[in-house]
């Protein structure tokens, strides 16, 4: 996370740079008097490792692992790198660039420089330059990825400066792997898992999150992180054992997706009333318009975080501290955040402890009274909507379906497929006693019809469909 062009901006004015090692082990900190590593052995302290003021203005550091060797970017010569072993004090070797170094990224066989409009692989052991990529798209925020597998050791990077392509580079055999269409929009994140087979990617448009294959690029999942427009990925992260992944924005919401491939079943007549409706959403995919139908089948969140702040950039990472996983977010307001996260129940994660990025621990009191957040919308209304028991439907139905919406050609306002989804998981969750009556799809009309054990039948006419509108029906 370089911070250094928005230093003004940040909730630390000393804070220039902040990044988590390859393993999640430990956390690098730049600022305007140097650099410092912390351990992230423990939720309650952050252990200072080493502090270092020779340098000012570091507003890129990058460590090896747990070894002592680390990339070194100041702003006083911002094309520059220095290459150190910082437990004795020395300086292995130094290179100067052509133009500003964006990023440094390292694993145990290669060193990438990232320039706004070229990359350069060195070899780790004798730091030699072993390839140069030269002339590509212009890439202002040095947005690239580094695989930390031997086996697996590919680098990705913008194929494109208009549309989300992804360029995958082997970087062993200094030779292009592949070219994966992954976006509409630019690329504003990609993250490796740590086996390098799988690489995860967002736009800047920021709503879909998706998963690929690699070097194959063959997209595996697909998550959707929300509706909102003009959010601004910070950071995807994968779980060392690849089956989580966290994404991180300028909003005050984390989502951490659960990368699970349901095991394919023989067709069966489904037996329940969620199995009917299962039945159902799938079969109206066909008169929906694609970006519609594409909703049902994207992931949607295993778990989330409620961060106490929003707009300012960071960067998060997934670990086992103690032996339970956690959710860390490294924020340009100075503090380190540690949530847990349940692997099995998912949910809102808890937040433990956060520290300074000076290293002091924040009291509890003030912990609790930044996170004593209002809860978002949709989540009270759903602990509401439980709550109040046998006549909720009814209620609910009335409050999301009586109003209009428009539909201009085949952009449906996703708000309206969002409630839609709503009501189901509250049927759900209540585990309600419906009997399946029939229903009835077409390019006009979807339709369902319910039936509740011993009351009356509840004809939902969910929607209309023309060539000029979307509205609910009488």
């Amino acid at each position: 996370m370089n911070l250094a062009s928005q230093s003004g901006e940040a909730g630390c004015s000393q804070l220039l740079f902040a990044n988590f090692n390859q393993d999640n082990t430990s956390l690098a900190v730049g600022t305007k008097s140097g650099y410092k590593f912390f351990s992230l052995s423990s939720v309650d302290k952050l252990e200072q490792i080493y502090e270092c003021t020779d340098t000012e203005d570091v507003c890129i550091v990058e460590r090896l692992f747990s070894s002592s060797l680390v990339a070194i970017v100041s702003l006083k010569a911002p094309r520059k790198l220095k290459v150190c072993h910082f437990k004795k004090g020395t300086e292995i070797c130094n290179y100067s660039y052509s133009n500003t170094i964006l990023a440094v990224k390292l694993n145990r066989q290669r060193l990438i420089v990232c320039l706004e409009e070229s990359l350069y692989i060195h070899n780790i052991r004798d730091m030699k330059v072993l390839h140069t990529i030269r002339e590509t798209p212009p890439n202002p925020s040095g947005l690239c990825a580094l695989s930390i597998s031997n086996d697996n050791c590919y680098l990705a990077y913008p194929g494109s400066a208009t549309i989300g392509e992804v360029q995958v580079f082997d970087t062993v055999n200094l030779r292009a792997a592949n070219m994966i269409p992954a976006h509409d929009s630019p690329l504003a994140a990609l993250a490796f898992d740590a086996s390098g087979t799988k690489l995860a990617t967002a736009s800047e448009k920021g709503t879909v999150i998706r998963v690929f294959s690699i070097p194959e690029g063959q997209k595996l999942f697909e998550f959707r992180r929300g509706v909102k427009r003009c959010v601004s990925i910070c950071s995807l992260a994968f779980s060392m054992e690849g089956l989580y992944l966290s994404a991180s924005s300028n909003t005050e919401t984390v989502h951490i997706f659960k990368l699970e491939t349901q095991r394919e079943k023989p067709q069966e007549e489904p037996t329940t009333w969620t199995g009917y409706f299962g039945k159902v959403l799938m079969a109206s995919t066909t008169y929906l318009p694609a970006q519609v139908s594409e909703m049902f089948t994207q992931g949607r969140a295993f778990a989330t975080v409620r961060l106490p702040f929003s707009g300012h950039k960071n960067i998060c990472a997934l670990a086992i501290i103690q032996k339970i996983p956690r959710l860390l977010v490294a924020a340009a307001d100075g503090y380190l955040y540690l949530y847990n996260l349940d692997p099995q129940e998912g949910g809102e994660c808890t937040l433990m402890k956060q520290h300074k990025l000076d290293g002091s621990a924040e009291p509890a009191n003030e912990i609790l009274e930044q996170t004593a957040h209002e809860r978002p919308l949709v989540a009270q209304t759903y602990s509401a909507a439980v709550a109040k028991g046998k006549n909720c439907f009814t209620s609910l139905y009335s409050f999301h379906w009586a109003r209009n919406f428009s539909l201009k050609a085949n952009a449906v306002k996703e708000r309206f497929f969002q409630q839609i989804m709503f009501c189901i998981l509250w049927l759900i969750e209540k585990n309600c006693k419906f009997w399946y009556a029939s229903c009835s799809f077409s390019p006009q009309c979807v339709s369902f019809r319910l039936k509740k054990k011993k009351s009356q039948l509840i004809n939902i006419n969910v929607l209309s469909i023309d060539q000029f509108g979307c509205q609910k029906k009488k």
